[in-house]
């Protein structure tokens, strides 16, 4: 089953019934304007579309727009790593499955997956791999203050039941390249 909501752009999002993480799939279909020089989509669009699935999670654990707007907190990106692995094309269907890593008083953990699929509604195959992932670290900022905000108990009790082990690839830096000396 999906429903849909409205994203900031003013575009529909689609979401389906929850995945083995307790949290839904997001979705996007990849916009022509999206593509870049190289014929494939470009880096800024995959950050976008991992950007409105963080926002689907934040909705999802209790850190909506209500809860925002009642108690001046929000997430703050504090640190970020995305693997491109390989080039998507216009018109795909992308599905973009969100785990939780770990949460503390203020920080919480997380990992996007972004796949390809071949219809709108499908979902990605265990064997499938990801054409990109983000991980995230955020940082539950109390805005009116100006600082770091522990999460209310209610808010932390479901980021503590949402969170899995990590996937193999999470918690990897970029590699040295070698400098000539």
């Amino acid at each position: 089953m999906s429903e849909q909501t409205d994203t900031p752009d003013g575009t529909a999002q689609e979401t389906t019934d929850r995945e083995t993480t307790g949290l839904p799939l997001f979705r996007r279909t990849v916009r022509p304007e999206w593509i870049d020089y190289n014929g494939h989509m470009s880096e800024a669009f995959y950050v976008l579309v991992f950007g409105y699935a963080t926002d689907s999670m934040m909705i999802e654990t209790g850190l909506h727009a209500g809860y925002r707007e009642s108690t001046g907190c929000s997430l703050y990106t504090v640190e970020s790593h995305l693997r491109y692995l390989r080039d998507v094309a216009v018109d795909a269907h992308l599905v973009v499955r969100t785990r939780l890593l770990g949460a503390d008083a203020k920080k919480l953990r997380f990992v996007h997956e972004m796949y390809v699929v071949g219809a709108p509604d499908d979902v990605p195959e265990p064997e499938d791999g990801p054409v990109a992932t983000s991980e995230l670290l955020a940082l539950h900022v109390d805005q009116r203050a100006g600082r770091a905000a522990p999460f209310p108990d209610a808010v932390r009790k479901r980021l503590d039941g949402l969170t899995e082990e990590a996937p193999e690839w999470a918690g990897r830096s970029i590699a040295e390249v070698p400098s000539p000396r």
